[in-house]
């Protein structure tokens, strides 16, 4: 949460003027470790929690259906709720996860002259759209799923390594979420050139922000990384079709991208999603994700949905490219 403050030193624990918002960033004391055992420095790395540490993370909410769901509720007490610092309260949780670390709230983060600070003051500029002929801008696949663990991330990882072995220059965008940098090393491991996620933007968690700033965010994402040299570019939208952000932003592609591939767990979701995006003016070009883990599996939903069915290691190996030249060639 902490990656784009460029000097810790400048820094300073002050007191709580009026309750912090979304974004806000807060001094708090670990007071027993639970789900989260580790938090990520400002360049990624796990560091190990202690009870008494001190941490420094971003108020926000978390919509996550296999881990915490979670909301921004100013108190002297909270959740660790990412590993990658997002602070807010956990209301529930799957079977399967610890119940969260806990937090007790100790200041603001703030400037050399007491100012609280945010993540908003942290965000990239917002560059210039560019200019393109009609049917020539960006060349954008948006990668959206069924579920959260449905194998976005995955597929991204193999659109990105496909382009980049094919001599393209690669971008990607963590358009929606909470923050954690997992995703974006997982682009950067599969050869992005440029990656850019709601962190550089402002935003801790996208979870409860008005669709209009989100819609906005992700159309300057994608022309933050055309303008970073990006050719080629993958937009991952978080969650599930059925999550509010993630349907309403899917209205909304055909603004930013050429194209949809569906990462879904099994055939019914396959058709199911299918379904749902051809409500979009977007077209879906692919399916992938956890499906492909079972070839029969990938029968199925080849013949329910009538669409290709690539695995992410097809998509590395050269189907990546070719979704893009079948667009180029249907436009």
């Amino acid at each position: 949460m902490t990656r784009r403050i460029t000097d810790m030193r400048r820094c300073r624990l002050g007191g709580l003027c009026s309750p912090p918002q979304l974004g806000d960033l807060v001094v708090a004391e670990v007071t027993r470790v639970g789900g989260h055992e580790r938090l990520e420095d400002a360049h990624g790395r796990g560091v190990r929690l202690h009870k008494g540490d001190l941490v420094v993370g971003a108020c926000g909410n978390r919509y996550a259906t296999d881990f915490y769901e979670g909301y921004h509720r100013p108190g002297p007490r909270a959740h660790l709720l990412t590993a990658g610092g997002v602070i807010g309260t956990a209301v529930s949780w799957h079977t399967s996860c610890q119940a969260p670390t806990e937090l007790e709230i100790v200041g603001a983060l703030t400037n050399e002259d007491s100012l609280p600070l945010s993540l908003e003051h942290f965000a990239r500029p917002r560059p210039p759209s560019p200019v393109a002929a009609p049917g020539n801008g960006p060349h954008a696949i948006a990668v959206v799923g069924s579920s959260m663990n449905s194998g976005k991330t995955t597929t991204a990882a193999g659109l990105i390594s496909g382009w980049s072995r094919a001599g393209l220059v690669a971008g990607a965008a963590k358009v929606t979420g909470s923050g954690s940098g997992k995703d974006r090393w997982t682009y950067l491991d599969a050869g992005a050139a440029h990656v850019v996620d709601f962190l550089d933007f402002g935003m801790s968690s996208t979870f409860g922000y008005p669709t209009d700033r989100l819609r906005s965010t992700m159309l300057t994402m994608r022309d933050t990384l055309v303008h970073d040299g990006a050719n080629a570019i993958v937009l991952e939208i978080a969650d599930g079709l059925l999550q509010d952000e993630t349907r309403l932003l899917t209205a909304s592609l055909s603004e930013v991208c050429q194209g949809t591939v569906l990462a879904v767990g099994d055939a019914l979701a396959a058709h199911a999603g299918v379904e749902l995006l051809r409500s979009t003016d977007v077209p879906v070009l692919a399916v992938s994700g956890l499906v492909t883990a079972s070839p029969l599996a990938a029968r199925e939903a080849a013949a329910v949905t009538g669409l290709p069915v690539l695995s992410p290691a097809q998509l590395a190996e050269g189907a990546a490219l070719d979704l893009l030249a079948d667009h180029a060639l249907a436009q």
